[in-house]
């Protein structure tokens, strides 16, 4: 739902608010009266993004690197320095995204009169077992959401993958990479212990050499003819 404001007496109640403070609905008319909403984002009226974290009423520039909203590096340690809008609302901004957080009494048209089923659903096991109060028998598969796909006259399903799903072959990979693992391990203890036979012949060999060589060198040279 997008609602156009010009109105300079409701636009100065986001003035000096930060993301993720609460403000009442109903300073953006009668409509929204009983609702709690949050500031979530916005875009200045160049279109630079607000973001999270930085505590200024305005625009900087500033070193981004991974791992950071509004940069995508394009290889591996390269770092940036972009623009972004500071958290802190102000006259500047174009657009301001609100979230409900607690909905009122009246149905709000193109907001709360329909309803929107949720297009993503949980994907991982602890996630779906807490939602839908599965125990350890259940198949947590059945419950993911599932997105229906037409291809010409033909339907089909599309559904994700569950993630940290504890499977038989799992359990069997698992099993085999424990057992490799075992005998990775025996087999370096043989290679050291084959290797200390080994070093030890040499050094015996070696030093009953030298004994020789020793002997040879104390014993006198017959005399010449």
């Amino acid at each position: 739902m997008v609602k156009e404001i010009d109105d300079d007496k409701i636009n100065r109640h986001f003035n000096d608010r930060r993301m993720g403070s609460d403000v009442d609905g109903e300073i953006l008319g009668s409509e929204f009266k009983g609702y709690t909403l949050r500031i979530t984002g916005g875009n200045d009226k160049q279109g630079f993004t607000m973001k999270q974290g930085i505590l200024v009423n305005g625009r900087v520039k500033i070193l981004m690197r991974n791992r950071t909203t509004l940069y995508r590096p394009r290889r591996t340690g390269e770092r940036k320095r972009k623009s972004a809008r500071g958290c802190i609302c102000g006259p500047d901004l174009s657009v301001i995204a609100l979230k409900v957080l607690v909905k009122g009494d009246a149905e709000v048209a193109g907001l709360t009169d329909a309803p929107r089923p949720r297009r993503l659903g949980p994907k991982r096991v602890s996630s779906l077992r807490q939602a839908f109060a599965l125990r350890k028998k259940d198949n947590p598969t059945k419950y993911v959401v599932r997105r229906e796909i037409k291809v010409g006259e033909k339907t089909r399903y599309k559904s994700p993958k569950v993630q940290r799903l504890v499977t038989d072959t799992r359990l069997r990979r698992k099993a085999v990479a424990k057992r490799d693992k075992r005998l990775r391990w025996k087999a370096g203890i043989e290679a050291h212990q084959a290797y200390e036979k080994i070093l030890s012949k040499y050094l015996k060999e070696k030093k009953a050499a030298a004994k020789k060589e020793a002997a040879a060198a104390r014993t006198p040279a017959a005399p010449a003819k």
